[in-house]
């Protein structure tokens, strides 16, 4: 009779540890309650602020007097539950410089990216995607124009805008490399702004003109659709070392009717980390798209400035 009395308190005494997965019993004295994890986001924040200012007075050697404003925001947010993650990212820039009271925009960037995938093996994903980019502003040319004049408009807020959304097959053999390949990517050219439309004459200079096609979409209309196309996409984003990181992303687009023209774009970010406010940062835009332009564009970007950063991404 005692084996059963003992038996049964045996039990009883094990039941609170079996009733509720987050408790866990240490002793008999003793519990340590432990709360599951139903958060499946993991966020990350960069933001830096870069200031320059000169001025000068009676300064025999000559010289302008100059400031320049320039932020840049990098952020990041990914949900992964079993098989699905949703990973949203936004890399966004601006700058002005004013010299001799006439200001004008040193760096303007808009690119948007999330991409929602399903695995279907440990370095594989199907996915879907949007990509969005733009500017925040007008831009306008200095150089190359008609007498007379002193700047000339040539982009806006979505002037051009281009929304491309694709499905294919993702590579990501770790963390902070992906390889995307979409056979079927259309894309979307928004112009709002028919203000922007222009065409260069054989000295290049350019001369407003409301009936020219500009960023590949024709006169009368504001958007340009491209339902046939490729897109490849390639993005990386890691610590260099303690200090250094880097955030590049490459991107071709190619229309199926048009592969003697397929675009580029390269975004690269080198940030090191000086003390825990302070960093240097160094961006490079390289785009080829023959809707804008026949060469190469380049913006380069260089500033010293405040810094701050806030992740919640778990260390693998």
């Amino acid at each position: 009779m005692k084996h059963y009395v003992y038996l049964l308190l045996g039990w009883l005494a094990c039941q609170p540890a079996q009733a509720q997965d987050s408790t866990i019993v240490a002793n008999f004295k003793d519990t340590v309650a432990i709360k599951p994890d139903t958060s499946y986001w993991q966020r990350s924040f960069s933001g830096g602020v870069n200031f320059n200012q000169a001025s000068f007075n009676n300064w025999t050697g000559g010289g302008v007097n100059s400031v320049a404003l320039g932020a840049v925001v990098a952020a990041r947010a990914l949900y992964e539950k079993e098989r699905w993650s949703w990973d949203n990212t936004a890399d966004l820039q601006l700058g002005f410089v004013t010299q001799a009271g006439l200001t004008r925009k040193a760096a303007d960037q808009i690119l948007l990216n999330s991409v929602a995938g399903y695995k279907i093996s440990p370095k594989w994903d199907m996915f879907g995607s949007g990509t969005f980019t733009s500017f925040f502003t007008s831009g306008y040319r200095y150089t190359g124009l008609a007498p007379g004049q002193t700047r000339f408009k040539v982009a806006n807020f979505l002037a051009p805008g281009q929304l491309t959304i694709a499905w294919g097959l993702a590579y990501k053999p770790n963390d902070w490399f992906a390889l995307r390949v979409s056979p079927f990517a259309p894309r979307f050219t928004f112009l709002a702004d028919q203000s922007v439309r222009f065409r260069e004459g054989a000295d290049k200079i350019p001369v407003r003109d409301p009936n020219a096609t500009v960023y590949g979409v024709e006169p009368g209309r504001s958007i340009r659709t491209e339902w046939l196309a490729l897109q490849l996409q390639a993005a990386l984003t890691r610590n260099l070392s303690e200090n250094v990181s880097i955030n590049a992303k490459y991107l071709l687009f190619a229309n199926y009717k048009t592969l003697n023209a397929i675009d580029h774009r390269v975004d690269i970010i080198l940030t090191a980390k000086v003390s825990r406010y302070i960093s240097t940062t160094l961006g490079i835009i390289a785009l080829f798209d023959k809707d804008f332009s026949s060469d190469w564009q380049l913006q380069q970007t260089l500033g010293i400035g405040l810094v701050y950063n806030v992740t919640t991404f778990r260390k693998k």
